[in-house]
């Protein structure tokens, strides 16, 4: 099997394993959030925008999941954290944190990281409604409440939170 259809099936069985509502979409593969227009998706507005970040001291990760028409201002965000000042987390630190390439950046690549290092965001308009996110690969996206994503990711031993973003 390959590599991303073997992530994309290791997402879908956990999710499965705990029963959780989902709709999943395979598509092209996308690397922005700016492609999507072209996959016909069944929920576009709520295919979520990715962030992996840093602080300065290269010691706090976090991975920001925002509402695919937002910009994130990042020095509004580190303040509402208490975070130090924030940058995009390299491509390597990105594969050893969340076993994931640039492009395919998700929530979901937190069950990846066993030490807990990442703080996962999400955007509180996602609160109470649908978010779509890849499913480990950039070439499926899966779309279920944020609620539920949040308490799926908690039960895994990620540290997730929703923000004013």
């Amino acid at each position: 099997m390959e590599e991303n259809e073997k992530k994309i099936q290791d997402v879908l069985a956990k999710l499965d394993e705990r029963q959780i509502n989902y709709e999943m979409q395979r598509h092209p593969a996308v690397d922005r959030i700016d492609q999507i227009a072209d996959l016909n998706l069944i929920h576009p507005e709520t295919a979520a925008k990715n962030l992996f970040l840093r602080d300065d001291k290269h010691q706090h990760y976090y991975l920001v999941s925002i509402m695919p028409q937002k910009r994130v201002d990042l020095k509004a965000f580190r303040k509402e954290i208490g975070a130090r000042h924030l940058s995009f987390a390299s491509a390597e630190d990105m594969e050893k944190y969340l076993a994931l390439r640039p492009g395919s950046v998700t929530p979901m690549g937190a069950l990846n990281d066993t030490e807990h290092q990442v703080q996962v965001y999400l955007d509180q308009d996602f609160q109470g409604g649908l978010i779509g996110v890849h499913a480990n690969a950039n070439t499926a996206t899966v779309w279920l409440d944020a609620d539920v994503l949040s308490a799926f990711l908690t039960e895994y031993g990620c540290r997730v939170a929703y923000a004013a973003i």
